[in-house]
């Protein structure tokens, strides 16, 4: 059973981690999936990797929350594909301290690659996703199920010590979430969260030696202390971190037809935590 056959999908954070899971999984399932990341060449070696397993890919690379990228986004996949069926706003990173030593840049970083950017991005396709529906009901007496699924946190939903800038992000999708469930359920859309627990990805690595990379102008250390993973996984039910395909599931779940009644939820997925 192929439960996304033939749908555009749209996933944002899609070069590595959940967001290239999500698009494998997607495109076994039969999607069309567009994938975007702000590296270049993991983009497009995520959407080769689909296409020579015999899926559909579209590689879109760019940064988020570049003020131009979302109308961008929206309209090569509207010329390439022709609709729109799933947007996935999966991409972002985390930049930790301690509030009282926070700087007003990673502040801002946060809320701009989790809140400001999936606002952009819904918002440029909002027109399609609107009218189409509209036309759809006019024509049909119902609109075609169309799918919106922010991805939040554990941190959003329950807070973390040294985040408060990413747990204000991760609050704040969801409150977009719900809020546009509302305004948009006339148009058979349907809006959820998934709010991930610890998955096993470049931003839960052992901190000690992993990677690095540039945002904002600044040197950032991707990772946690091992320490921290140790506790965490003391912590977890399941005793272990989920893996990306692990966390996938999950977002399927949310862009299939399996949740056609399913709205301004959020999904938490941590292993029995």
């Amino acid at each position: 059973m192929r439960l996304l056959e033939n749908k555009v999908t749209i996933i944002t954070g899609a070069g590595r981690g959940i967001g290239r899971a999500c698009a494998e999984l997607f495109a076994r399932h039969g999607a069309h999936v567009v994938v975007s990341d702000i590296d270049t060449d993991p983009t497009h070696e995520a959407a080769d990797a689909i296409k020579a397993d015999g899926g559909n890919a579209l590689a879109v690379p760019g940064d988020v929350t570049a003020a131009d990228f979302a109308p961008h986004l929206i309209k090569t996949t509207l010329d390439e594909c022709g609709r729109i069926d799933a947007i996935i706003n999966n991409a972002g990173y985390t930049w930790d301290g301690t509030l009282h030593k926070m700087t007003d840049e990673q502040w801002h970083a946060m809320l701009d690659v989790h809140l400001t950017a999936p606002f952009r991005i819904i918002r440029a396709a909002s027109e399609y996703l609107r009218e189409t529906a509209k036309r759809e009901k006019e024509e049909h007496g119902r609109a075609a199920a169309r799918k919106i699924v922010n991805i939040s946190s554990t941190t959003g939903t329950r807070g973390n010590a040294g985040q408060s800038n990413y747990a204000a992000g991760k609050a704040g999708i969801i409150g977009v979430t719900k809020t546009l469930a509302k305004e948009w359920g006339q148009f058979n859309i349907q809006v959820n969260a998934v709010a991930f627990g610890f998955i096993e990805t470049r931003l839960t690595q052992a901190k000690e030696g992993g990677e690095r990379v540039t945002r904002e102008a600044a040197d950032i250390a991707l990772g946690i202390p091992q320490a921290n993973r140790e506790i965490a996984f003391r912590m977890i039910p399941m005793g272990r971190g989920g893996s990306p395909e692990e966390a996938a599931g999950a977002v399927a779940f949310f862009a299939s037809s399996l949740s056609d009644y399913v709205s301004g939820q959020v999904l938490e997925v941590t292993g029995g935590l």
